[in-house]
């Protein structure tokens, strides 16, 4: 039995998931910006749970920066948190063996086993922010995407700006006044297609994948804005940057947690 916590940038999903990597029971909080209080309401959370015999955690953060050595998570994009020993924690929290990992990395680690011919996969995940993986050979590409959307600078209204400031699910309430689910208008999506085509050029330059693949809660809703993305995506096609098809996640809103699953049970197996 493994447990999976999926700390996003506004909730919190854990699961517990059997040696299959089935999901037995899951629970979501809200995020909170505080640290310790995430302590406290991920331990009466997880206490709530019937399944206790568990060999091993798997944890991802929307961390930017993040020493692999330590645990310690230095950095996040869309959380109040800074210089928590996370892996530490969360081992003394349970009395387990903790894999942690930027939650972007693991997300795409996930669709990746979904998708085993593929060796070079590019998962973009567009929620609250914006996280990106390259997973080659079902393996995660560690030096690639930590920064995710907020360190990707891109022009912008004549503004040089972070691509998720204006192209993550955040910036899509704060500029239309709707969460992507609620948005059923054309021309709003070709919009958001177009901002999110701009980084996703970027990035498929840098990685060359042979296939994109889109989750998170606005990536749900990919098939409202694929025409366009993919439109966009063509006009800046060359000879010597071809663009990869782009499809959604299998999973989309819970690729992490089975990435936490994939990654736990590859660190410590049973």
């Amino acid at each position: 039995m493994y447990l999976g916590i999926d700390v996003g940038g506004t909730k919190t999903l854990i699961a517990t998931l059997d040696d299959n990597g089935v999901i037995l029971q899951s629970q979501k909080f809200p995020t909170p910006q505080d640290y310790q209080e995430f302590l406290r309401q991920l331990s009466i959370t997880v206490e709530q749970f019937t399944m206790k015999d568990m060999v091993a955690v798997g944890i991802g953060i929307p961390v930017t920066r993040l020493n692999r050595e330590s645990g310690f998570a230095i950095a996040f994009s869309n959380l109040s948190w800074r210089n928590v020993a996370v892996q530490q924690d969360i081992e003394r929290l349970f009395n387990l063996p903790v894999a942690l990992e930027n939650d972007a990395k693991l997300a795409g680690l996930s669709e990746a086993r979904l998708r085993p011919d593929i060796k070079h996969l590019l998962y973009v995940t567009i929620s609250t922010g914006i996280g990106y993986s390259l997973i080659t050979d079902q393996k995660i590409e560690h030096s690639i995407g930590d920064g995710g959307g907020s360190l990707l600078l891109l022009p912008h209204k004549d503004k040089i700006v972070s691509w998720e400031s204006f192209a993550s699910g955040k910036a899509i309430v704060e500029t239309f006044g709707l969460k992507a689910r609620d948005i059923t208008d054309a021309s709003t999506w070709k919009t958001i297609a177009h901002n999110i085509s701009l980084g996703l050029t970027e990035l498929i330059a840098v990685t060359e994948p042979e296939l994109v693949v889109i989750g998170g809660s606005v990536g749900v809703y990919l098939d409202r804005f694929i025409a366009p993305l993919t439109t966009y995506l063509k006009t800046l096609e060359t000879p010597l940057l071809p663009m990869p098809p782009v499809e959604a996640a299998l999973r989309p809103e819970e690729a992490v947690v089975y990435g936490c699953y994939d990654y736990a049970k590859a660190c410590y197996k049973n």
